[in-house]
């Protein structure tokens, strides 16, 4: 008989990624030092969950098509949700909107490249420098929640920012890439 996929535990920690999301964007939120360093903490706890669930799912065989679907969309739920919670509370300058727009669109349009050619049976499989894109995401917000705690990190910050940025259109133009023969007719 085969296992629930909701109790295996490498989706309930992707699950408990995602339900982590809202307290962390309320604690940024609330603008409080000591608040927003919890927050930090469970941002990075959560980034590193995103690690700790791939590799149980390895160890222990326990892949799933839930948390297939689920993984991916806790990591841009992660980075879309702290974006927008950083640029609310003023964390982003106006030049970080540019990495971060382009992070956005990235983001939104491969999810719907993937759910166009999921359609079509088509597969994109994750890319190495696409893991690596996500861990330089996440360690950029985590630079730019530390850097309203501890002043002084704003040029590291900007400069992960915008390599996170640049990995992300990478990716993304890899992926375009890829796919165009199946989007243009041209797929043999």
């Amino acid at each position: 008989m085969a296992k629930n996929p909701l109790l295996l535990v490498p989706n309930l920690i992707t699950i408990a990624r995602i339900l982590a999301i809202i307290p962390i964007a309320i604690l940024v939120m609330d603008g409080d030092l000591i608040l927003r360093l919890i927050a930090l903490i469970l941002f990075v706890l959560a980034a590193a969950s995103d690690w700790l669930d791939g590799y149980l799912a390895r160890a222990w065989d326990q892949y799933s098509p839930l948390g297939r679907m689920l993984d991916p969309i806790a990591d841009k739920l992660l980075v879309g949700i702290m974006i927008a919670v950083l640029a609310w509370d003023g964390s982003l300058s106006g030049w970080d909107m540019i990495p971060v727009c382009a992070i956005l669109f990235r983001e939104f349009f491969i999810s719907g490249l993937r759910e166009f050619l999921g359609n079509t049976k088509i597969v994109l499989p994750v890319s190495q420098l696409a893991k690596w894109k996500t861990t330089v995401q996440l360690i950029a917000l985590s630079i730019v929640l530390f850097e309203r705690i501890v002043p002084g990190f704003g040029l590291l910050s900007d400069v992960l920012l915008w390599l996170a940025g640049a990995l992300t259109l990478w990716t993304g133009w890899d992926y375009l890439r890829a796919s165009w023969p199946h989007l243009s007719g041209d797929a043999r």
